[in-house]
């Protein structure tokens, strides 16, 4: 039998070619993530439910396929951490809120189902802000995630526990969403690969919503070629979503099996720099830009200056649609419900029960939404945002006319302490700084370790981005990348993981 330290340490793609080979069973392999987070998850907390019974059922049946001769597919066995935003019919889904604490949905996700299809065992439902608003994994209603790296210190978020999860090494896959940077700036922070692939590409139906405009699930993993392996799972049109896009998945495994940048034509957008940015960031960033050049890429500065103005029809347009994808929230129909005792109207219910069940940061992003919503003020506030929206997807589609793909850091500092900035909404909406961008646009982005930052030691992210559909450049570059990265100075998660 294989040592659990060893196991945990294997890539998806290598864990799946040994179970298909007969060398690993899939439940020796769930049981050693299982023990792992037995171990460790006490302080980590990526956590918020374990489907141990169920996980290790799905175990058995990839190993009963095996050896009945059935073909597996190319991560059947796998264990994969899933982000607590997805229903599972199996297991609660709370979103990291209490107004839903314990709620069973009665179906699963097409995410979920595509999981569960591809013989993926799902471990569990992981941490995250309450209902995706966040950059850190603090406004869990359950308690706030550690970053593997530095447990004082934060994962990112929303989706913190998926991206701890895989640097603390309780799984080598996880599931993440994107709605201004969730999957790729918790990457960033943790030393692991984080992929929002093109909106529409990965079906919406049963991600509880947030922001229906800019909400994108995605891959998360450990390196460049296991996110390839998930995002093919994952990928493809759903009738059930109509926002999906009814074409092909780009062919992401090829391009991260063949990663090459020569003759690329590589962009630096001149507004993802100056005040704010840490230098260790800068320094590794630069480093990243001259590593391009010498595997054979041109780099073009760019001038997006749009992009400025980002942040601020961020926040305009993503509490708007939050204000009213809440609204079902009701006590009415599922869920928490508070104060029903026969005395009280319906009005009265809702709103105690949105009191005690919604936590700080969505009340304030719900307000500010209904705000911006209301008469008098849709034009000057969300309509003006939307036309500043247009301007950013006009600055990419010119800056994709000089450029094959974007490079930029992912987020302008390493992990902060936890509680640094939490009474300061601003200092934390500026961790998504570089990400929005390609959300309001739409186009496809990723974050992968550039190694860490001499003044703390921590993990800095390089994010790629490319055009719609165009997701396999993502995977070309960021193979290409990583592999140089790993051949100069080693994978900075695998070969000098943290301590725990």
């Amino acid at each position: 039998m294989t040592d659990i330290s060893t196991i945990i340490k294997l890539t998806a793609a290598q864990i799946a070619a040994r179970i298909a080979s007969g060398e690993l069973t899939a439940v020796e392999v769930t049981e050693a993530h299982l023990a792992r987070i037995d171990a460790v998850d006490e302080k980590v907390h990526a956590f918020l439910h374990i489907d141990r019974e169920g996980a290790l059922a799905q175990a058995r049946a990839v190993d009963a396929k095996r050896e009945a001769g059935e073909k597996l597919g190319p991560l059947a066995g796998v264990p994969l951490a899933l982000k607590d935003i997805f229903t599972t019919k199996d297991m609660p889904t709370t979103v990291g809120s209490k107004i839903l604490e314990g709620w069973v949905p009665p179906y699963d996700a097409t995410l979920t189902r595509k999981l569960k299809a591809a013989d993926v065992v799902i471990l569990g439902k992981t941490n995250m802000d309450e209902f995706a608003m966040g950059s850190s994994t603090e406004n869990s209603a359950y308690g706030p995630t550690g970053n593997p790296w530095d447990l004082t210190r934060i994962p990112g978020g929303s989706g913190g526990g998926s991206s701890a999860a895989l640097a603390s090494f309780e799984a080598p896959l996880a599931i993440g969403t994107d709605t201004g940077g969730s999957i790729r700036q918790p990457a960033a922070v943790t030393g692991t690969v984080g992929v929002k692939p093109t909106y529409g590409g990965v079906s919406r139906y049963g991600m509880v919503a947030f922001s229906s405009s800019l909400d994108q699930g995605g891959p998360c993993a450990r390196t460049v070629l296991d996110a390839a392996l998930l995002h093919e799972v994952i990928g493809g049109h759903d009738p059930l979503d109509s926002t999906s896009i009814d074409s092909p998945v780009p062919p992401v495994v090829e391009a991260a099996r063949n990663g090459s940048v020569q003759g690329m034509r590589v962009g630096v957008v001149k507004q993802f720099s100056g005040e704010g940015y840490q230098a260790g960031v800068v320094q590794r960033f630069n480093e990243s830009v001259e590593l391009l050049k010498s595997l054979g890429a041109t780099v073009v500065e760019l001038d997006c200056p749009s992009f400025d103005l980002a942040l601020s029809a961020y926040y305009l347009i993503a509490p708007s649609e939050c204000s009213s994808n809440l609204a079902r929230f009701d006590a009415m129909r599922y869920g928490l419900r508070v104060g029903d005792d026969g005395t009280r109207s319906a009005e009265d219910v809702t709103a105690l029960t949105r009191e005690a069940g919604f936590g700080d940061e969505v009340k304030r992003r719900i307000i500010l939404g209904t705000y911006a919503l209301s008469s008098g003020y849709y034009d000057a506030y969300y309509g003006s945002a939307q036309k500043v929206r247009t301007l950013i997807t006009q600055d990419f589609e010119k800056a994709f006319e000089q450029v094959d793909v974007i490079v930029s850091p992912t987020t302008p500092t390493t992990a902060f302490p936890i509680g640094e900035r939490a009474d300061d909404p601003m200092a934390m909406y500026l961790a998504d700084l570089c990400t929005i961008p390609t959300n309001l646009a739409g186009n496809s982005a990723m974050s992968l370790p550039c190694g860490l930052a001499p003044e703390d030691g921590l993990p800095v992210g390089l994010q790629i981005i490319a055009p719609a559909m165009k997701d396999d450049r993502l995977y070309k570059v960021g193979a290409a990348v990583e592999a140089a990265f790993v051949e100069k100075w080693g994978h900075p998660l695998l070969e000098e993981a943290p301590s725990l």
